[in-house]
Formats: C-alpha cells, sequence, structure tokens
C-alpha cells in the first residue's frame, strides 16, 4: 500500500529489502528513514508524506475523504483477518507457499523460527477480534470471516464499478489500499485459493490490479517487468537457435555416417582362464 502511494503521489521512495524485521531501526516494518528522521507504521508515514507534499487526495472533496477512512476500516476488519488466514492460518498455504517463502528471507536459525511465531500471532489476532460469543470454535470462525471477505470484496467490486480507480481517473490512498490488501491474494499461486477464486470472479477488481502493476510497478500480467520479459525472451531465442543448430549438425553427421563405406561387425575376441590354474606364467594363463 505504501509503495503504491508513493508511486501515485511522485515521492521519490528507494525501497531497501531486509532479511529480519528485528534489524529494523525502530523494531517494525515498514520503515521510512528521511535524514534524521525515522517513522514506522503505514498512518504516521502517510501523514510525514503528504506534509511533505506528497500527496495523492489532494483533489478530494471532503465527503470522498471521508469515504476513504470508512473503505480502509471497512478493509482492515473484513478483508484482513481472512487474507492473514489465508497467509498464515490455512496449513497447506502456509507449509507450501508462506512458510519457505519467509524462511528464505532470514537468517538461521531464525529461518526455523520466526515463521511459526508469525503463524501464532496471525492466529491470535484472528482469534482475538472475531473468536468471541457467538462463535466459540475455529471452524466457525474461518467460515464467518471468509464470508465477511466474500461480502467486502463485493462491495469493494460494486463501488469501482466500471471506473478506473475509486474516485474518477487519478488514484488516490484508498486505490492504494485497496491494491495493498488485493494484489498479493490475487497474485501468489497458493494450493488453496478460496478467496482467490471469489476475487477472479470479480473482472473489474482484478483489472484494477493489473492496471496498477502494468502502470505504476511496470510489471505485465504474468508478474515480470517488460525489461526482464525482454532479456527471457531473448534467452529463449538463443537457447532455441543453439538447440536448432545442434540438431541440424547431428543430422548431417548421421547423414555423413550412412554415406561412408560400411564394414560388416567383427568377432570380439575374448579372454579366458587357462586350465593350468594359478601356478602357472602369466604368459600361459590367458589365452585368445
Amino acid at each position: 500500500s505504501l509503495q503504491a502511494y508513493a508511486k501515485f503521489s511522485g515521492a521519490p521512495l528507494t525501497v531497501n529489502t531486509i532479511n529480519n524485521s528485528w534489524s529494523a531501526p525502530i523494531g517494525g516494518v515498514p520503515v521510512l528513514m528521511s535524514e534524521d528522521t525515522v517513522i514506522s507504521q503505514p498512518a504516521k508515514i502517510l501523514n510525514y508524506l503528504r506534509k511533505q507534499k506528497y500527496n495523492a487526495d489532494y483533489e478530494l472533496s471532503a465527503k470522498q475523504g471521508a469515504d476513504t477512512l470508512a473503505y480502509i476500516a471497512l478493509l482492515e476488519e473484513k478483508l484482513l483477518p481472512a487474507q492473514l488466514h489465508t497467509f498464515w492460518v490455512e496449513a497447506e498455504n502456509y507449509c507450501r507457499v508462506t512458510k519457505p517463502w519467509f524462511a528464505s528471507r532470514f537468517a538461521f536459525p531464525l529461518s526455523l523460527y520466526l515463521p511459526g511465531k508469525m503463524s501464532r500471532e496471525a492466529l491470535n489476532r484472528i482469534l482475538l477480534t472475531r473468536g468471541g460469543p457467538p462463535l466459540y470454535s475455529l471452524t466457525e470462525v474461518e467460515a464467518q470471516i471468509y464470508r465477511d471477505a466474500k461480502e467486502c470484496l463485493n462491495l469493494l467490486s460494486k463501488r469501482l464499478g466500471t471506473s478506473q480507480f475509486f474516485f474518477g481517473d487519478t488514484p488516490t490512498t484508498l486505490d492504494a489500499f485497496v491494491f495493498g490488501f488485493l494484489a498479493p491474494i490475487y497474485k501468489v499461486c497458493f494450493p488453496r485459493v478460496q478467496l482467490q477464486e471469489h476475487l477472479k470472479q470479480l473482472p473489474n477488481l482484478c483489472r484494477f490490479c493489473d492496471d496498477i502493476l502494468t502502470c505504476y510497478f511496470r510489471l505485465t500480467v504474468s508478474g515480470h517487468s517488460p525489461a526482464e520479459q525482454d532479456t527471457a525472451d531473448a534467452n529463449l531465442q538463443k537457447l532455441t537457435q543453439l538447440v536448432n543448430k545442434e540438431s541440424n549438425l547431428i543430422e548431417k553427421m548421421d547423414d555423413n555416417l550412412r554415406k561412408s563405406p560400411q564394414h560388416p561387425p567383427r568377432k570380439l575376441t575374448t579372454l579366458k582362464l587357462a586350465a593350468g590354474g594359478e601356478g602357472g606364467s602369466p604368459s600361459n594363463r590367458l589365452s585368445p
């Protein structure tokens, strides 16, 4: 969401990836560092960018600003629990995608501990906010959070309609937050895709994500930048040419072999032990 907002507002951010969130200056990510200023938490970072005149909501009315806050609250209440469950609690997704993905970014031995800790924290957050009466079992909680998430996606789809962005032709804070929530659900290849399948049934939200990836992140629908795609295509073309060249060479060698004079196969000589056993001389032990 923050990266999208920075691109929408023109803020010149440089993204530095870290291997461990514990190494962040004040213990959490994302963190914005600007000269002597260090700011954590997305809301505080957005406020700082606006104070620096990087404001993606400059043309919004007061009502549109209020709608932005309402929809962001809706995302955090209705969609975030299902997103956390999809990434961190759903066993197959966690074991096959999330855990190896995050563990690859941590140094040993933290790679063995931190993903599990993050999974437990996600489950505790879900149960703390959605596990009260009348939902007592984890199965009931899971069913409810996915119902709420699908309802939230339907509301977002209806609000977006046929527009390019939520408030017209210019992206704003709401577009950045919606993109930040939807893009991971839309793009990550999960074994269990309950929420992803529902999202893909809403073509305007999928088009919304694809447009932002293409226009602002320079990624194609497949997830590669045009430069990366061109490089991959060039490498594939070179590999194809090399294979074709090798195939032609092998065919030519076969043709030359078939046209060359052929000799009948010779019977191979064999070596047999002499009857004298081990007591004889080496020259007597072996005979053709």
